[in-house]
């Protein structure tokens, strides 16, 4: 069964640290569970920010953005451990988006075959319409694919939001939490003369961009 689809449902919270340790349990035992019980979610990770935040973060590989729809996934009813202590209720800071993945263009069996990375840098942002398209081929064809060339960035795939803002999502897979730090990543960031020009078109959402730790996966 493969393990990665073209859509991503990602949740952010950051939770009171009295309720912390029932929270954590609370998605260890039961809600991971839960949710990959739903057909179509492929598989399910918790993460930890080490750089910026919220602190906590939930990924959920879709086989399409679809599976939100469905009875199966909106039916649920919430159980009482749940109306206790989900971050929908006890959350601060709380986003709960759905993405469709728009780079690359189709699902390789390298993708789809893939597990949850160890850690994930995340980017949310906004781009003037008037600017969209060449910001799209940029970032598509050149920003995304130079990361990938760096030592422990396993691939970066880009997403469109079809719940949530902002409008546009990038995920880099790292192999470990501190990719980004690297010489080899820093050497990329202006290694292209368009780079400048199309970072200063973007809008960041606050909390952009970044870096969780992978903490739990069933």
């Amino acid at each position: 069964m493969a393990k990665k689809g073209t859509g991503l449902m990602i949740v952010w919270a950051d939770i009171p640290a009295e309720m912390e340790d029932d929270f954590n349990r609370w998605y260890n035992e039961e809600h991971l569970a839960e949710l990959l019980s739903v057909p179509g979610v492929l598989s399910a990770a918790r993460y930890e920010a080490t750089s910026s935040g919220p602190k906590h973060m939930a990924v959920y590989e879709l086989e399409s953005p679809a599976v939100v729809e469905t009875e199966a996934f909106t039916s649920r009813p919430r159980t009482e451990w749940g109306s206790r202590v989900s971050p929908s209720i006890i959350g601060t800071n709380f986003i709960n988006n759905v993405y469709e993945m728009i780079h690359p263009a189709g699902l390789t069996d390298d993708i789809a075959n893939s597990g949850m990375a160890p850690a994930l840098q995340i980017g949310r942002m906004d781009v003037p319409a008037e600017q969209e398209a060449g910001w799209n081929d940029w970032y598509s064809g050149v920003y995304v694919p130079n990361y990938e060339k760096v030592p422990g960035c396993i691939r970066g795939r880009r997403w469109k939001a079809v719940r949530g803002a902002p409008s546009y999502a990038v995920v880099y897979e790292f192999e470990n939490e501190n990719i980004s730090q690297t010489a080899e990543w820093l050497e990329q960031r202006d290694i292209h003369p368009d780079n400048q020009r199309m970072r200063d078109a973007m809008t960041h959402a606050p909390g952009s961009p970044g870096i969780w730790k992978k903490t739990f996966q069933l």
